[in-house]
């Protein structure tokens, strides 16, 4: 964080990253890590989203099979092919960015609507495809994948070791995508996502760039659907489905389209509702119906982008 880029973060900007190294750092203390492990895998897979919809414009339903393919693979690698836990992750990675680059050379030709649509078709088939296929074991998913020995040399069977892995791997997804959008590719992506037609007359391949977008958020959304199998030693069908697609929507909308901690904010606010509204039984999609509706209504921006527009009227 020394480094040349970290001097020119705004100030709010690096409390704010520090604040939230620094919560996920001590929450394990009175919270429970595999619910903040997951928690920082979803924020990983949200702030991924984001980079595409927030700073593109162009909103994904489809999602969720880069989420669900590359835990398909990072468990598929561990367990039966017996790679060590990086290179279980890097492998579900890798088939997350290959995905990404098929499926985008078919969406990116379209937009708005037409290309949500498209993704959503695009992830059905994926869907369907892990639904049949042996190597997934259909509804049963992938169970009991083992943990193993990060190089070769730290046991991840203990919730410390597990926790601190996932840490650095969100933490450094997170400041990647952060790099991305403040570089001069993130300036051409808001150009794109404000004025496709003048980036097109100025001399951009918009296409070429919106593909390269897509793919990286493809891949950062891989990186965490492989972390967060070997988190829960599972990997199933849940994660692929399109609804797990709507979620990941619902998160960037609640914590803040566009903003850069708003993702985090909102996955750990979803995940909070899930996981502690869970004793309402069949009442719990209702209580979170009415707690989304007064969040759009009290926070048009999202909690972070309201947040922030309230400081630069005080300031």
């Amino acid at each position: 964080m020394t480094g040349w880029w970290w001097g020119r973060v705004p100030v709010h900007q690096r409390i704010a990253f520090l604040a939230m190294a620094a919560f996920f750092l001590a929450a394990p203390a009175v919270i429970y890590p595999v619910f903040l492990m997951k928690v920082m895998c979803f924020a990983l897979f949200a702030s991924a989203f984001n980079l595409l919809l927030g700073y593109v414009g162009l909103l994904s339903f489809g999602h969720a099979m880069f989420l669900g393919m590359a835990g398909y693979t990072a468990a598929h690698a561990a367990k039966v092919w017996g790679l060590t836990p990086e290179l279980a992750i890097l492998a579900g990675t890798a088939v997350s960015c290959a995905l990404g680059f098929l499926s985008g050379l078919i969406a990116i030709r379209r937009q708005g609507i037409y290309f949500a649509m498209i993704t959503l078709a695009l992830a059905q088939m994926v869907y369907f495809f892990c639904v049949q296929v042996p190597f997934t074991h259909g509804e049963d998913g992938i169970q009991a994948v083992p943990r193993g020995r990060l190089f070769g040399l730290i046991d991840l069977t203990g919730v410390g070791a597990m926790y601190a892995t996932v840490f650095v791997i969100f933490i450094s997804g997170f400041l990647l995508i952060y790099r991305i959008i403040h570089s001069p590719f993130g300036q051409v992506l808001k150009a794109i996502r404000e004025n496709e037609a003048r980036a097109k007359s100025i001399g951009y391949d918009t296409d070429r760039y919106k593909l390269l977008a897509y793919v990286l958020s493809a891949a950062l959304s891989g990186l965490a659907g492989a972390a967060n199998a070997m988190v829960f030693q599972l990997a199933a069908l849940n994660a692929v489905h399109w609804t797990m697609s709507g979620e990941v929507v619902l998160m960037t909308l609640v914590g803040g389209l566009g903003t850069v901690f708003g993702p985090v904010v909102g996955a750990l606010v979803v995940l909070a509702m899930e996981n502690y509204l869970a004793q309402l039984g069949a009442w719990v999609t209702i209580a979170q119906g009415v707690i989304f509706v007064v969040c759009v209504l009290a926070f048009r921006r999202g909690i972070v982008g309201e947040l922030g527009r309230v400081l630069k009227k005080s300031l």
